[in-house]
Order: structure tokens, then C-alpha cells, then sequence
């Protein structure tokens, strides 16, 4: 295992505090046990484990905040190994009830280095992951300036995913798990806002806030649009068809916004 020298790692190789400080307070258990289980069932896939989100920027908030984990596989991923590690992510899930879910962005070592994937996934692990066991690839990268392309690269399907979105949440029968969907979908569309930056704003956004804040400066007239899945984007929920109609507006509005740029 590759990690800096300023991370403390425990005996079995947890790292338990990275470059950026230690793991939040309350999280410290949740984050040892996830990478015990993937390391008991599933080390010889793995190549490196990253959290993401607000686990690891610190901001998390019991019983209301998801645990977003990267996971970078040795090699692509057979159909059986997918289910493995689906079966980990449910049971690791059951069993922790300080976050409301527990999301794996999964990719391979091949891919995440690739040239092509400089902007995606190279940027995804400098800017966003903290490396909580085995090789930190986020060290091969220098640090991203901010650009318009980098948004494109991460959140460019923005149109097709958040479509999906609306037609499940329409579909969906139980009220728990339409509210899920709400969350998931506002959080991509306030991220997506990014590929509208502009080149001159130097600085990425990190929370759901500073992507809004951001967005509504360049598109003040879209304030309440963009506010309504700010709300929704934590604990509230609006009844399925209001939804997915405004979900699919705002993803029309912009569409066209990104043709003008």
C-alpha cells in the first residue's frame, strides 16, 4: 500500500487520517468498517478505496448525509465481481444507519490512468477523493486549474442521466424511495450547473451551496429554479409529477444554455 507519509494508518492498513486531516468525528468506524469488508471479500480486486462527498470534505451530518466511496478495481470488473461487490455495498449499507445510503463510483486502474480520461477521472481523484486504503493514484496528477472542459468531461451526461431520473421517479410507488431519487437527481443536476462556468471563475465548487451560488451568478433569472432543487436536494420532497416536470424544464433550459456557450 502507497500512502503519504503524513496519513496515520493503522495495523490492518486503514488509513485513518489522509493529507487532508482526519476522518470526521463519528465517521471513524463506519469508514474502518467499509474498508474491512472489501478487504476481507474482496482484495484481490481492489487497487484503491476513496471516499467523496461529505464523509470526506467533513461536513457530513448523521441520519441525513450519504457515504460516497470510490472504489478502483485492479482490472475491469467481471459480471461476478460487480455482484460482490453490490452484495458488499448492500450489507455494508443494512448495517449503518448514520448515513442514509452508501453509494460505490467504481472504475480500473487502466481506465483512471488512460490519457483520455485525464479530465475525468484524473481530476475526480485530485480534486474530490481522499485515499483511505492502497494506492493513491490521485498523487500521479498535478493540480487541475479550474476549466469549463473539466465540468463537461465529469458532468457532459448530464441530459441522459437526469432524464432517466424523472421517467423512475414518476414510476416509483414507494415514498422512501421516490425521495432517494429526488436527492440523487437534484444532487446531479446541481453539480451538472458546472459545465456552464466560465473560465474565469478559479475556484471549484465543493458543496451543493457553493455549485449553486456559483450558477446563480452567472444565471440570476434561474435563482428559484435552481433553489427548488437546492431544497430538495437534502430532506424535502415534492409530489413525483411536479418533480419530473420541473427536472425535465431545467435540463431542457439547459441543454440549450450549454449550445450557447
Amino acid at each position: 500500500m502507497q500512502a503519504s507519509p503524513h496519513c496515520g494508518v493503522d495495523s490492518n492498513g486503514f488509513i485513518l487520517a489522509t493529507p487532508n486531516g482526519p476522518i470526521q468525528s463519528g465517521y471513524e468506524d463506519l469508514v474502518r468498517d467499509v474498508c474491512a469488508t472489501l478487504v476481507a471479500q474482496a482484495q484481490p480486486l481492489l487497487d484503491g478505496i476513496y471516499l467523496y462527498g461529505s464523509v470526506a470534505r467533513g461536513d457530513a451530518v448523521s441520519g441525513m448525509s450519504d457515504l460516497d466511496v470510490t472504489l478502483v478495481l485492479r482490472g475491469p470488473a467481471s459480471s461476478a465481481d460487480q455482484e460482490r461487490i453490490e452484495a458488499i455495498r448492500q450489507a455494508l449499507a443494512a448495517r449503518h444507519s448514520e448515513v442514509v445510503k452508501i453509494d460505490f463510483d467504481i472504475g480500473h486502474r487502466t481506465e483512471v490512468l488512460a490519457q483520455e480520461s485525464l479530465l475525468s477521472w484524473g481530476y475526480w481523484l485530485k480534486h474530490h477523493c481522499r485515499c483511505v486504503w492502497g494506492n493513491d493514484l490521485s498523487e500521479r496528477f498535478a493540480s487541475f486549474k479550474p476549466s469549463r472542459a473539466i465540468a463537461l468531461a465529469v458532468n457532459g451526461d448530464f441530459e441522459a442521466v437526469l432524464n432517466r431520473y424523472a421517467e423512475r421517479i414518476e414510476r416509483e410507488t414507494d415514498p422512501d424511495e421516490r425521495s432517494r431519487l429526488q436527492r440523487e437527481a437534484s444532487r446531479k443536476l446541481i453539480r451538472s450547473t458546472g459545465i456552464l462556468r466560465s473560465d474565469q471563475d478559479l475556484f471549484w465548487p465543493q458543496t451543493l451551496d457553493e455549485h449553486t451560488e456559483l450558477f446563480v451568478k452567472h444565471y440570476p433569472s434561474m435563482a428559484a429554479q435552481i433553489e427548488f432543487f437546492l431544497s430538495l436536494a437534502t430532506t424535502s420532497t415534492a409530489p413525483a409529477n411536479e418533480f419530473a416536470a420541473q427536472l425535465r424544464v431545467f435540463v431542457r433550459w439547459m441543454g440549450a444554455a450549454v449550445d450557447q456557450c
